[in-house]
């Protein structure tokens, strides 16, 4: 899947992503705040990693800035099975990150809006995600691309802090109630 935002091109991970995907991730705050991902990152987990991600996630993508200097890999989003079980039904958690060096520029927010909406394109009913309590700016890229907190406060392992149990806030998004309700304004001002 290849996905344009735009400042953004979102597409496979290749296997030759290792040596970016290493660099953002051998940073000690990315891999604590990735509940996936373990610490110390290695190269052997970054070639790992890109090698196999397209055959265990199909929504599994580089966040690319196609503008910069060779289209540089800035972090990596995805949709992939829940972390932590769902009430609700069949599910996609949303899991992303973003490189020291390339945030607070909006790109999270954009990377996120750019593969929900391609997701719900595809059929995909309803998406989860959450943040560890103490990476709180995870939860404003969510409420900002449309999910709702479900009130729930969830201990969730992380690789990242040896296995620890960290507890994260809990997000909900209903892809198709959403695109309906945008909908809805066109379809009344057609009446």
């Amino acid at each position: 899947m290849f996905i344009r935002t735009e400042r953004l091109f979102l597409r496979p991970v290749f296997p030759e992503d290792w040596r970016a995907v290493f660099r953002g991730m051998s940073d000690g705050k990315v891999p604590c705040m990735v509940a996936s991902a373990p610490f110390p990152y290695t190269v052997k987990a970054a070639i790992e990693y890109c090698r196999s991600a397209a055959e265990r996630n199909a929504y599994a993508l580089s966040i690319t800035v196609p503008d910069g200097e060779g289209a540089p890999l800035i972090g990596l989003i995805g949709l992939g099975r829940p972390l932590a079980p769902s009430r609700d039904g069949p599910t996609h958690e949303l899991g992303f990150w973003i490189a020291p060096d390339w945030r607070r520029r909006g790109y999270a927010s954009e990377a996120a809006a750019g593969l929900l909406g391609a997701a719900r394109a595809l059929g995909v009913r309803r998406v989860i995600s959450g943040h560890f309590l103490d990476n709180p700016a995870n939860g404003r890229v969510l409420r900002r691309v449309g999910f709702a907190e479900t009130g729930e406060i969830t201990a969730i392992a992380s690789k990242g802090r040896g296995g620890m149990l960290v507890p994260t806030r809990r997000y909900a998004l209903d892809l198709q109630a959403d695109a309906i309700a945008a909908l809805r304004p066109t379809v009344d001002q057609m009446a």
